[in-house]
């Protein structure tokens, strides 16, 4: 009697200990095992969301879906919001940040100096001063870049236009992307004999005001992938419309939003790109200085059908014919 006694206590202590040890695993699996991974972006437009999802879909692509625990955070444009981010990665002791935009990179570079960063949807990394040499990095920042294919976005602008004479630009100048795109423009447009007039906003409060200073001086209108400008697209095309000046944009989603036409890069490719240099990071297999910055590798011409049509702009047929019309 005293020995079946003492069997179920037995059993019954073998049988807590091993319910504890379960318990204790199924609270430890989920969290040991993981890398941790933060996703920021500095505000939420067409052209932004599509990096994200090229990277999120490339870390699924290389097996790392289950693998990883994805931190999805925006900052809705404001760079108190970009600083509390960067602490919460930090504080959060995530594995790597995926920074998508030149000032949430920089929020993320300011914050870190150990947590691999990779970033996409920026246009210089050594003018946005995350690293000295694109080829080499020397800092924990990689990433791929959103620079526009400028030389082939201005013959697209003289084929459709050849007379030509003043291309405007709006920009956001406190925007270090979006100040190197337009010292290049310059510099390219003075080589071709087209003057450019430029003009900047704040915020996009400042559009509409601000753009109609194109009217009447401009026969084109060129928008570099600026974040401010970009989340504004409808307003700039209010003022553009009126004085029937065509707006080329430097991606996809501007001419989804309005604009006329673009030789653009893929947003979503160069968030792909950026999801397989984070893949190998996390893997192990490569470190960040081991990864030089990479540019998009195609583009495509996108015209705004609508836009076209209320031009009334005659587009030749060879740019037609390799056009996708939206």
């Amino acid at each position: 009697m005293v020995g079946n006694k003492w069997k179920k206590v037995l059993a019954a202590a073998v049988v807590g200990t091993m319910m504890a040890g379960f318990i204790s695993g199924c609270g430890t699996d989920s969290a040991q095992g993981k890398k941790k991974v933060g996703i920021v972006q500095i505000v939420q437009h067409p052209a932004l969301d599509e990096a994200n999802k090229g990277f999120v879909a490339a870390l699924n692509e290389r097996g790392l879906g289950d693998k990883v625990e994805i931190d999805q955070q925006n900052a809705q444009g404001d760079q108190s919001n970009l600083n509390s981010i960067a602490s919460r990665f930090v504080s959060g002791n995530v594995d790597l940040i995926c920074a998508i935009s030149t000032p949430a990179a920089q929020a993320m570079a300011n914050a870190t100096d150990t947590i691999p960063i990779v970033g996409t949807a920026i246009t210089s990394y050594t003018s946005a001063k995350l690293m000295n040499d694109e080829a080499h990095p020397d800092s924990n920042v990689t990433g791929t870049s959103d620079r526009a294919p400028l030389d082939k976005q201005l013959a697209l602008i003289k084929e459709i236009q050849p007379d030509i004479k003043t291309l405007g630009v709006l920009y956001n100048s406190s925007e270090a992307n979006s100040v190197v795109q337009v010292a290049d423009l310059k510099k390219a447009c003075k080589s071709m004999g087209i003057q450019v007039k430029e003009l900047t906003v704040n915020n996009v409060n400042d559009i509409q005001q601000v753009a109609e200073g194109f009217l009447g001086k401009v026969d084109a209108i060129y928008v570099p992938t600026d974040n401010v400008v970009a989340s504004s697209i409808p307003t700039l095309m209010s003022v553009a419309d009126r004085g029937h000046i065509p707006v080329y944009g430097a991606e996809v989603g501007h001419v989804k939003n309005g604009a006329f036409a673009s030789e653009s890069i893929s947003f979503y490719d160069i968030g792909h790109r950026a999801g397989e240099m984070a893949a190998d990071i996390l893997e192990g297999k490569k470190e960040v200085k081991d990864l030089p910055v990479e540019g998009a590798p195609v583009t495509h011409l996108y015209i705004n059908k609508a836009e076209m049509d209320k031009l009334g702009i005659k587009v030749p047929q060879s740019v037609l014919d390799r056009a996708k019309l939206i």
